[in-house]
């Protein structure tokens, strides 16, 4: 497919699509996997496959040191974006990783047998997701993107704020033409000027305004929830619960100490990812987040996200938001 071609919306958001997919990342997965952290692949003891986008999870993991100890070992694999992750869940390539809300839900109504096992809220909002314009754009508005090219990825948490920012500028989608990208293409699309603006997030967030010069239009303050959660498949929630319990309430102790420990997790995730530093530190200043308790309040959220999507026409299920979660595991206290 041209990088730069809009792709067709059937089948890929109905539950066919998303099946297909999955099991397309089944077999890709071995190109993102990692070592496994801290035991031979030999060692006879549990397994816990988890995802990592751009190396987020692992760097934390590894800097804290929050798995020393762990009764069972990690095997990591590395995504670009929510997306692939979830991709890979949907498979049971992996058994939990952590994405937005907005792409989670738009697995979840896809079809994928997912649920949220663990909630994280960002103290600052939305503001690791952002509307990019080039530099020197004349676009100073939200309304001033009717009838431009805005590049971002399907079901993302920078597909959602577009559509919240369209919604509050009075525009509907149809007033705009989206460019579904990876990360990767978009990228190229917004530097070669071959789209109008750019949603997208933490990492690729802070390398366009550095390297490329780029302007934010927008955040996700105030339109964003600033939730993520740790999704997991339902059969890892079956065959993997103890392992996965104590998994959540080790990240959960990991996202607090990074409230505090900012330089050694980004120097941990320059390591991992290639990032330099100073976008690492940036990276982590904009992901910060501590453990949320999955209740009434964060579903009934997520429902208007979910009704967003559908209003949008991005979603045409109309799945039981409430069946997404699983609000059991418990969660490390801040």
């Amino acid at each position: 497919m041209h990088p730069l071609r809009p792709r067709r919306t059937d089948p890929r958001s109905g539950e066919a699509g998303w099946r297909r997919r999955a099991r397309q990342a089944a077999v890709l997965l071995f190109a993102f996997t990692l070592a496994a952290c801290g035991k031979p692949q030999g060692d006879a003891q549990p397994v816990l496959k988890v995802g990592s986008q751009k190396g987020g999870d692992k760097a934390l993991l590894i800097a804290s040191g929050a798995l020393d100890g762990a009764p069972y070992r990690v095997e990591w694999s590395d995504f670009p974006a929510a997306q692939n992750l979830l991709e890979a869940l949907a498979a049971g390539a992996v058994d939990v990783g952590l994405v937005g809300d907005a792409p989670f839900l738009f697995a979840y109504a896809g079809g994928a047998n997912i649920k949220a096992v663990h909630a994280a809220a960002n103290p600052q909002g939305g503001v690791a997701t952002a509307i990019l314009v080039p530099k020197g754009s004349p676009i100073r508005s939200e309304a001033e993107l009717k009838g431009r090219r805005i590049a971002t990825g399907r079901g993302s948490i920078g597909h959602y704020l577009l559509l919240r920012s369209l919604e509050r500028a009075g525009l509907k989608p149809s007033d705009v033409t989206i460019v579904f990208l990876a990360p990767s293409d978009a990228k190229a699309a917004f530097a070669t000027g071959a789209v109008d603006a750019w949603s997208t997030w933490a990492p690729y967030l802070p390398l366009a305004v550095r390297d490329e010069g780029a302007r934010v239009l927008t955040n996700g303050r105030g339109l964003l929830t600033g939730y993520a959660f740790e999704a997991a498949s339902t059969p890892a929630i079956a065959a993997k619960r103890a392992q996965l319990q104590d998994y959540l309430l080790r990240l959960g102790r990991a996202e607090i100490w990074a409230q505090t420990h900012q330089e050694a997790y980004a120097k941990v995730l320059a390591q991992e990812t290639g990032l330099d530093e100073e976008i690492a530190r940036k990276t982590v200043a904009l992901n910060l987040r501590l453990p949320r308790l999955i209740d009434e309040a964060v579903i009934a959220e997520e429902g208007e996200v979910l009704k967003r999507f559908q209003a949008a026409g991005a979603i045409k299920a109309a799945p039981d938001v409430k069946a997404a979660f699983d609000p059991s595991f418990k969660i490390a206290a801040p």
